[in-house]
């Protein structure tokens, strides 16, 4: 099974962190945003990804090679303007082949089950769903949500009304309408399908940061930094023989 990591976008909130240097690229607990997702999905058990690029992607290749040195294959899809979500999964698409793949937004930071997102998408395979999303509580960012999650079925409207991590599996029927170089969101696409009633989901309770912003990334680095520090450890004295 493939996976897709879009690393398109601009990040236009990101500058001047990101005039020369592309958003996923970007340091947070020691290493980019993209390769904890490498290293997740390789954990996982994916070995060939697809890496979308437009706004200084060069700089990504150059950093990331073909992924053997993170045990992986990367394929690089690369956009001369960004396509957006959907268009960029649609010119993908011949790298990712005729089964259900997963997709990761590769400006969030997530510690969700990439395993049990690797069950969803070979689940969509055999049945009659187009997507599976990972929804997640909405942060105070994004009061509003985006989607409703009900007995694990995704809907346009209703409550809970959750987030969308960035995190999902799809057919690519879903995509069968875009042509190729189109520019596309994929909420459309979603809300479509989701009318027809062939959207699953599932919450993640977990740790999950939108890094849209420089102060959202520098929190990101410092909880991470904490994480991984090393926890002071309690002497015990041992008891004196008396004797």
């Amino acid at each position: 099974m493939k996976a897709m990591i879009l690393a398109a976008g601009r990040g236009e909130r990101m500058r001047p962190l990101t005039d020369h240097r592309p958003k996923p690229l970007l340091e947070a607990g020691g290493k980019p945003l993209i390769v904890w997702h490498i290293e997740r999905l390789r954990d996982a058990g994916f070995r060939e990804l697809v890496i979308n690029h437009a706004h200084l992607g060069h700089l990504l290749e150059t950093a990331l090679g073909d992924g053997s040195a993170f045990g992986v294959r990367i394929a690089w899809s690369a956009e001369a303007v960004a396509l957006e979500t959907a268009g960029g999964i649609r010119q993908a698409l011949p790298l990712l082949g005729d089964a259900p793949f997963v997709v990761v937004n590769g400006d969030v930071f997530c510690d969700a089950d990439f395993g049990a997102l690797r069950a969803a998408a070979e689940a969509l395979a055999a049945g009659e769903d187009l997507a599976h999303l990972l929804l997640v509580p909405n942060p105070d960012h994004h009061p509003t949500g985006d989607f409703g999650l009900v007995n694990g079925r995704v809907h346009a409207e209703g409550e809970p009304r959750l987030t969308f991590a960035g995190l999902g599996a799809y057919r690519p029927a879903l995509f069968a309408g875009l042509a190729a170089g189109e520019r596309a969101a994929l909420g459309p696409l979603l809300r479509a399908a989701m009318a027809a009633g062939r959207v699953a989901g599932a919450r993640h309770d977990g740790c999950w940061v939108d890094v849209g912003t420089p102060q959202r990334l520098a929190e990101l680095d410092a909880r991470l930094r904490a994480a991984a520090a090393p926890r002071p450890q309690t002497v015990v004295d041992s008891p004196v023989d008396p004797a």
